[in-house]
């Protein structure tokens, strides 16, 4: 007898949703079920290339009786909508990043999700990859001692092509945000994932090299709960790209560069080698240290975040991605967006109250863009 499978929805299927579409059926816990967007000629093309039953609301997809499940990759401001209806029909959910444009929202999915008993994940696919599950395994070992600093650097490219090829991309009042809310949540996942969040931060956020009205470049100061101290920088503006995460520790230090994981480890702990020893000149010894990688499946990125997402459903399988982990991206986006705009320093959790005013200003601000040029092409990086 064939294994049960998880009947996937796609709501969205234009840019990243087409990428789900092609991925799912090649998965053996899952199979494509049904698809929705709200775009006519994008939800016939794609209903001819996957046979599948299409629908123009999400309403009627999750009322077909015909999923188990959907992943949402619509733009940002409905994935709360569409997870909150999934959920009140007991629909698992597995939505793309971010969660939401704001952390109140972020904040509802997860409590519905809790109300549900349904499965909720997010698409940080990033986790699954070996150097990054090995990064977490050391920090939690505690090898690294107390963290004293932490720093992350992200510096993409994106054209004004990229900008121009839908309405709703780099406005407030479509997407909610900029580099900070579209870029760089894989990485602030890891982030956070690696070196928590901070308690209070300071920051700018601005627009150097683009023809938008939101961010493409934001930076920040941290602080954290201890009296760590930390940096973060994440731009659209930069080529060729660059990814650096450190998490430096009283007895280590944990790199993770373009992929690739060193750690360096101190034959004891700094605080002690600097009140103890008696040289004038002399420096704490440690060596970087090769890293065990846990073996990496055939099964990668995306589709892997997507078979654990089913095996979670099916056997139990603890999610790589839980839900409620999506929450501290969104709470350190909004709360940079904020400090930018405000001058001020913002402690952490930020106020939900405060940021749900500043960013329906915003949208109100936001102006109808008068150079679009419709593309709704995957990412090629999108790793199936």
């Amino acid at each position: 007898m064939a294994e049960k499978k998880i009947r996937f929805g796609v709501v969205g299927v234009g840019g990243m949703g087409s990428g789900h579409c092609s991925m799912i059926p090649k998965i053996p816990e899952t199979e494509l079920a049904a698809i929705c967007d709200t775009e006519p000629s994008t939800l016939a093309r794609m209903a001819e290339q996957t046979g599948v039953p299409a629908y123009h609301s999400h309403i009627e997809l999750l009322e077909s009786g015909l999923v188990d499940a959907v992943v949402i990759a619509t733009p940002h401001y409905f994935h709360p909508v569409i997870a909150e209806d999934a959920f009140a029909r007991k629909v698992h959910v597995l939505s793309e990043k971010p969660l939401a444009v704001t952390v109140s929202q972020a904040d509802r999915m997860a409590a519905a999700a809790g109300k549900s008993g349904c499965a909720f994940g997010v698409m940080y696919q990033m986790r699954s990859e070996a150097q990054n599950q090995a990064a977490r395994s050391i920090v939690e070992s505690g090898v690294l001692g107390e963290i004293y600093r932490t720093s992350l650097v992200m510096g993409w490219y994106r054209s004004q092509a990229y900008y121009n090829s839908g309405g709703w991309r780099a406005t407030w009042a479509g997407e909610g945000g900029g580099v900070l809310i579209n870029q760089a949540p894989h990485y602030l996942d890891l982030f956070t994932w690696l070196g928590g969040l901070p308690a209070s931060l300071t920051g700018e956020t601005r627009t150097r090299l683009h023809d938008i009205e939101v961010e493409d470049e934001a930076f920040g100061l941290l602080e954290y709960k201890n009296g760590a101290h930390g940096y973060l920088y994440a731009s659209t503006t930069e080529a060729p790209g660059y990814n650096r995460i450190d998490i430096c520790g009283d007895k280590g230090k944990l790199t993770l560069q373009d992929g690739k994981l060193s750690l360096f480890r101190m034959d004891g702990s700094i605080r002690e080698f600097t009140h103890n020893s008696t040289e004038m000149w002399a420096s704490p010894n440690g060596e970087w240290l090769p890293v065990d990688l846990p073996a990496q499946g055939e099964i990668r990125g995306h589709s892997a975040i997507t078979s654990n997402f089913a095996r979670h459903i099916l056997h139990g399988e603890p999610l790589i991605a839980p839900g409620t982990d999506g929450l501290p991206a969104v709470e350190l986006i909004n709360a940079l967006i904020l400090a930018g705009h405000t001058k001020k320093r913002v402690t952490l959790p930020v106020n939900r109250a405060e940021y749900d005013a500043l960013i329906d200003e915003l949208a109100a601000s936001s102006k109808t863009k008068s150079m679009v040029v419709e593309q709704r092409v995957t990412d090629p990086n999108f790793a199936r």
